[in-house]
């Protein structure tokens, strides 16, 4: 008998992780590394909310709260369903956890038994088919590569269904893609949904607040309401408000799932950190104003970045619509050998190799689901994306 779980030997380790404390050591080892495999706002969190935990932690608000969330958290997030997606919910209807990766955790582990299937769109966030199997469950995986955007077609999702399909995980704006999708290209999504009734909808939008180019977010639960009784929609303070660290996930979700979750986060973390909610409820009932003021910030950068990527380099990278990566694709480079002398065989070859000779931190698309590409974060200083770009140029150049 081992002594490790079945279940864990079903789990790869995230690979983001990974690259991410490689280059931690490279760089406490003296290296002049650039990371950019993290997906972290380098912002401060705002001091209106910094302030609110610290009014929290005077007034003696650190003890256990209710499992799913303290009232005034709750309803803080009722309000913002309503007001930013049109998704008439109460505080009843809403539940929030450690994070937004709890709040998945929690919903998949709630729901899933071995058999059943989940629809995950490729390229992927590398959490979501570990997650799937972890309980138990199957990923299927529905790709969505360059030719359509990165985005899942009617035609792609329809074919990925099953009896045995229970969830459908959409992400927009997407992490690794950048890919958000329109109100009419979630239409043409819910059109299948509707014929499939056995198939709930996790949709994690979580990058909300970052869409370009003059663009509008919407939310698949928003633009057909009658796939709202089926569809969790799920959200959180970490990437809109730059409180990664804080920990705050929240969600709307049909009441039966909801109680199901509240048992579970009941005999795990019991509840969210009592000071983060209350940090949580000054940042989405406080100024919002800031939050248009870094989508420009953004914005610019990706266009520095896409630019700089494209630019005679052997690389192709389309414009995300929304989020802060870039996903290019390299596979016009692979085969070919790195001024270092390393054979770039795979994507990850490419970005190792990167790594050692540049000190460029990316992550290799076959941690997505998608070889042949990579992941940029462009979540750090402009001085930062000027250097790294200048040396994936450099680097590009060399190879032979």
């Amino acid at each position: 008998m081992g002594f490790l779980s079945e279940a864990l030997g079903r789990v790869a380790p995230s690979a983001t992780v990974a690259i991410s404390q490689k280059a931690r050591v490279m760089a406490a080892e003296g290296k002049d590394i650039i990371a950019l495999s993290a997906g972290e706002p380098d912002f401060n969190t705002p001091e209106h909310v910094r302030d609110a935990a610290k009014r929290a932690m005077d007034e003696g608000k650190t003890r256990y709260t209710n499992v799913d969330g303290i009232a005034e958290l709750k309803e803080a997030v009722a309000a913002k369903f309503r007001r930013d997606n049109g998704l008439e919910v109460t505080a009843a209807d809403c539940f929030v956890g450690s994070g937004g990766k709890q709040i998945i955790f929690n919903a998949l582990l709630a729901t899933l038994n071995p058999g059943d299937e989940v629809v995950v769109p490729v390229p992927y966030w590398v959490s979501y088919p570990e997650i799937v199997r972890l309980c138990g469950a199957e990923p299927v995986f529905a790709v969505a590569d360059a030719s359509s955007g990165f985005k899942l077609t009617p035609e792609a999702l329809e074919a990925a269904i099953s009896e045995q399909t229970k969830w459908l995980i959409l992400n927009t704006p997407s992490n690794p893609t950048g890919a958000a999708y329109s109100a009419e290209e979630l239409k043409g999504l819910a059109a299948v949904l509707m014929r499939h009734p056995h198939v709930h909808i996790l949709t994690d939008d979580i990058y909300e607040v970052l869409v370009y180019d003059g663009k509008r977010f919407a939310t698949i639960a928003q633009v057909e309401p009658e796939l709202q009784a089926r569809t969790l929609t799920m959200n959180g303070v970490s990437k809109s408000h730059a409180m990664t660290g804080w920990r705050i996930g929240y969600c709307t979700g049909p009441k039966p799932l909801l109680a199901a979750m509240t048992k579970l986060q009941s005999q795990s973390t019991t509840n969210a950190s009592s000071i983060s909610q209350w940090a949580a409820v000054e940042a989405l009932n406080g100024p919002q104003g800031f939050l248009a003021e870094w989508r420009d910030v953004f914005q610019a950068r990706r266009d520095m970045v896409v630019a700089g990527l494209n630019a005679n380099t052997g690389l192709d990278c389309l414009v995300p619509e929304g989020a802060f990566y870039v996903f290019p694709s390299c596979q016009r480079l692979l085969g070919k050998t790195s001024a270092g002398g390393t054979k770039l065989g795979t994507d990850e070859d490419f970005v190792m190799a990167l790594l050692e000779e540049t000190g460029v931190a990316l992550v290799h698309g076959a941690a997505f689901g998608l070889s042949g590409h990579f992941r940029l974060s462009y979540a750090a200083s402009n001085a930062e994306l000027e250097e790294a770009v200048k040396r994936i140029q450099q680097f590009c150049a060399g190879i032979r």
